[in-house]
């Protein structure tokens, strides 16, 4: 089954639930985990085209979490059993509808944490030079943007806390 044709994970996926050091506890469906606020684990992918432009979406209204809102990164919830390398190449061919990206490069990791979520989350980058096709459940836009052009629409758009949130470490990150 290609990346494309693959259904959506649900709130009904096993994750692993982790400690304040990100060693695993115990598992939880991803909607008991989301309802009941258990730590689990997530990954961030910035995706660059051949032109070096970031690929850029707005989510589609019916996900589970920051419905409708623009993302920088591709990705989502590491499942239980999985590592994060093994989501993150997952989840970036899954939703940039693609088959035969390269191995998603690790940066960092940090812990995202509100009153709301909390999740370790492990930000990567990828080179894709294919076409892509974007998941329609996932993704309702898209487009791949210059540096300059998606610092104009940060300040514009309406963007997912958590990404938003790994977007300023990654250009800190980039600066040390």
């Amino acid at each position: 089954m290609s990346a494309s044709q693959q259904q959506p994970r649900s709130a009904d996926e096993l994750l692993d639930i982790v400690d304040e050091r990100d060693r695993v506890v115990g598992q939880a469906p991803r909607g008991e985990a989301m309802a009941r606020r258990l730590r689990h684990r997530c990954v961030f992918v910035l995706a660059r085209d051949a032109a070096d432009r970031i690929f850029v979406h707005r989510r589609t209204a019916q996900k589970l979490v920051f419905p409708s809102l623009y993302d920088v990164f591709v990705g989502g919830v590491v499942g239980a059993g999985e590592s994060y390398d093994e989501a993150a190449l997952r989840e970036a061919e899954e939703e940039l509808g693609v088959c035969g990206l390269p191995a998603p490069v690790p940066l960092f990791t940090f812990l995202y944490e509100t009153p709301e979520h909390t999740w370790f989350s492990r930000v990567y980058e990828v080179r894709c030079d294919l076409p892509v096709a974007p998941q329609a459940e996932e993704i309702a836009w898209h487009a791949f943007l210059t540096e300059e052009e998606l610092a104009l629409r940060l300040a514009e758009w309406e963007w997912v806390p958590d990404g938003r949130e790994a977007y300023r470490r990654l250009l800190t990150h980039r600066r040390t």
